[in-house]
């Protein structure tokens, strides 16, 4: 089987090595490697201020289960102890993980790495400045939690972006998802023997962090599940388990709440922030995490979309306009999870910036993607901040009405113009007196129009 599995890459097969043909195997069922014994550990290895906080957060929230069990029975019941092939009391990899005073004395490569490149390719060739800063955090899962928080603290700057009518400063990458990013690569990492060799990985560059650890996506879920309410797999239950009555050192939280709402409290932060939202990028030996970092309404951006001159725009479509500005796909889907908008209102503001002729549509109903308009495109040759003008239909649309009536349709397909623009010039006339309709319903597609005789006005 190691010998001639493949994997597809892009248009070509690429043989897997035997890590990944056992970690598919092993992805089968649910995986054990935390429960494990650590041979040569006990109670002295555990952190004794750790196994107090947890006790008491087991008896408080779960006295079914621990208030009447001594300590020691408690530790055996959560998992953090086992019982080796002598019927000795020994760490389970999950608990020296969680719980332990030095867990490096025995996985010495079971930490985190941070390193923090000058630039977007890594070391600088010209300077030959190979890093920034170069950080390793170990101990304990809740030590290096916050140790690794530190270090990206330290390596991060302050931003000023628009909030509203006004301003805020926000760090470079809000917290909240770092600390999710980070706890989630951890706590999910792959434990068998073979990837035990591997660090959990945090590289920062000027225009990117990414968070990587080893192991992918465990279970049903998927790279576009991700996020979405209900959607959860844990590779390592048991560590899991107790991590979620273990508090991050100086403070009262858990390491993690063990409910599959880490990656959307993640998205949320970034969202509050008005960041892109993390790319996901799952293989069978490693899952990462990539935040850029740029905010999609920041100074430039906002000066981008004024210049279109386009009133009443909604913040959640200046969003979707500075995701078409960057090059990124939008669809419905990618508009909602974006905005957090349901499917009507995503449906609405997106027809609304058809209509406005500022993105066009291809493909239809599931398959149906959208772009800027080809005027808006960066490489349209119109200079960036400049002022577009805004199409004024009117006079096509009065000219195709002449003196006589038409309906919406017989008007799109008179002007050449999108059903979708038809209709709001069509709500513009109505509103400044100059067309009426037919009929009380402007809903039907075949409700016909003309004139009143007042002027338009001007755009």
């Amino acid at each position: 089987m190691s010998q001639g599995s493949f994997v597809r890459v892009g248009d070509g097969d690429r043989k897997l090595t035997s890590y990944e043909v056992q970690l598919l195997l092993a992805n089968r069922g649910q995986p054990h490697e935390d429960e494990a014994a650590v041979p040569g550990t006990g109670l002295a290895d555990l952190d004794p201020v750790l196994v107090e906080a947890l006790l008491t957060r087991l008896r408080t929230r779960r006295p079914y289960a621990f208030s009447e069990l001594d300590d020691i029975s408690a530790l055996r019941r959560a998992k953090v102890l086992v019982t080796d092939e002598n019927d000795a009391d020994v760490a389970s990899l999950g608990g020296l993980l969680a719980l332990g005073r030095y867990p490096q004395d025995h996985f010495p490569q079971l930490v985190l790495t941070f390193v923090h490149y000058p630039t977007p390719d890594g070391s600088d060739l010209a300077t030959g400045e190979r890093f920034l800063d170069n950080v390793v955090a170990e101990g304990p899962i809740p030590v290096i939690v916050r140790d690794a928080l530190i270090a990206v603290r330290k390596n991060m700057t302050r931003r000023s972006v628009v909030h509203g009518a006004g301003r805020a400063d926000i760090w470079q990458y809000p917290e909240a998802a770092l600390r999710e990013a980070i706890v989630n690569a951890l706590v999910h990492r792959d434990l068998s023997p073979d990837a035990r060799g591997t660090q959990v990985q945090i590289e920062m560059y000027p225009d990117r962090l990414t968070v990587r650890n080893p192991g992918g996506l465990f279970g049903p879920v998927t790279e576009e599940q991700l996020g979405e309410e209900g959607v959860s797999s844990a590779r390592n239950a048991c560590l899991l388990r107790i991590l979620e009555d273990v508090p991050l050192p100086g403070g009262t939280h858990a390491i993690c709440e063990n409910r599959g709402s880490g990656i959307r409290t993640m998205i949320n932060a970034l969202r509050a922030a008005r960041m892109s939202l993390p790319a996901f990028k799952s293989r069978v030996s490693t899952f990462t995490v990539t935040f850029p970092n740029h905010t999609l309404l920041g100074d430039e951006t906002i000066e981008w979309i004024n210049s279109l001159g386009e009133h009443g725009l909604s913040e959640n479509q200046c969003v979707g306009l500075a995701i078409l500005r960057e090059g990124r796909q939008l669809d419905n889907q990618a508009y909602r999870t974006e905005t957090r908008v349901d499917s009507r209102v995503a449906t609405q503001e997106l027809r609304d910036l058809l209509a406005r002729e500022l993105v066009v549509q291809s493909g239809n109903r599931r398959w149906t993607r959208y772009q800027l308009a080809p005027a808006l495109m960066p490489d349209s040759g119109v200079p960036t901040g400049s002022a577009r003008k805004r199409a004024n239909r009117r006079g096509e649309i009065l000219a195709a009405l002449g003196d006589g009536e038409r309906s919406r349709l017989e008007l799109a397909m008179a002007t050449g113009l999108t059903d979708q623009t038809v209709a709001r010039w069509l709500r513009i006339l109505r509103a400044e007196g100059v067309v009426q309709t037919t009929e009380d319903n402007v809903r039907n597609p075949a409700t016909r129009y003309r004139r009143t005789g007042q002027i338009a006005l001007d755009d």
